[in-house]
């Protein structure tokens, strides 16, 4: 799954998911713009993958700010001499915003922010890379969906929404960017340990029975890895995946696969 020389941008790149793809990538040998609202972290990441050997910027984007997100794309642009692979990482749940997540009690703000970073932050980055994609040979968009974008969650109303629309826009995407020969593929992970899913565990009135809710229905008795999410964005952005586009990647351990728990098989509980 090679993508050494690939020029990457990476959204929400600081931690988690998107730190994880962007060494993964940049130890195969890609170039890689690191980008997120949390400089201290991103530009850490940046050194982090430089002191290794790896080649990587950083540069601040808030997604949901149109002129960032151009100057975003024109720096990577310009400091690689293209972009090959825009993966759209960045993403947050409503716990993150508040502690107001019924539909009773959420406030409209907090809804369209979920969805303006999800959703319409997805489709800023891949107008504003376009330009550089037409010239690459090897171009394709990477989306984040979740296991969110095709089942319901509790307290997962914007968040949930935000991320089938994802799924639904990887699809336009690559009928309209096929005549171009730019892939589009989304993938939708499980319960990957990160960050924003301990803030969303952190929310929850019962944290334990909600890791158990998340794992349990995994077929794979445990969370996700951001390293196993970053895998298969590598795969989706080489030369392997050439024939693979507009599809929908479930990577969550099974969970969805089945309508059970893992206490049904004898195999114990969450690790």
């Amino acid at each position: 799954m090679s993508v050494e020389g690939l020029r990457f941008v990476i959204t929400g790149s600081s931690a988690g998911i998107g730190a994880g793809t962007a060494r993964l990538a940049a130890e195969r040998g890609a170039r890689v713009m690191v980008s997120d609202v949390n400089d201290e972290l991103g530009e850490a990441l940046a050194a982090e993958i430089r002191d290794a050997g790896g080649e990587a910027l950083y540069q601040h984007c808030d997604v949901t700010d149109e002129a960032q997100v151009q100057s975003l794309m024109e720096a990577a642009g310009s400091a690689f001499g293209g972009i090959d692979v825009l993966h759209n990482n960045a993403g947050i749940h409503e716990s993150m915003l508040t502690s107001d997540l019924s539909l009773e009690t959420m406030s409209r703000d907090i809804f369209e922010k979920v969805v303006s970073v999800n959703l319409i932050g997805v489709f800023l980055c891949a107008k504003y890379a376009l330009p550089y994609l037409k010239e690459s040979e090897q171009a394709s968009i990477i989306n984040a969906g979740s296991t969110s974008s095709i089942a319901g969650y509790p307290n997962c109303m914007a968040y949930g929404s935000s991320k089938g629309a994802v799924m639904q826009l990887t699809k336009n995407l690559a009928v309209d960017l096929a005549p171009y020969g730019i892939r589009a593929n989304c993938y939708c992970p499980g319960s990957i340990h990160t960050q924003m899913v301990d803030k969303f565990l952190e929310a929850a009135p019962d944290p334990q029975a909600m890791l158990n809710t998340m794992t349990l229905t995994h077929l794979i008795p445990r969370m996700g890895a951001p390293k196993d999410v970053a895998e298969l964005v590598c795969f989706l952005a080489s030369e392997q995946s050439q024939f693979i586009n507009g599809v929908v990647w479930l990577i969550d351990g099974g969970s969805l696969a089945w309508r059970g728990t893992l206490d049904i098989l004898g195999m114990g509980g969450a690790q």
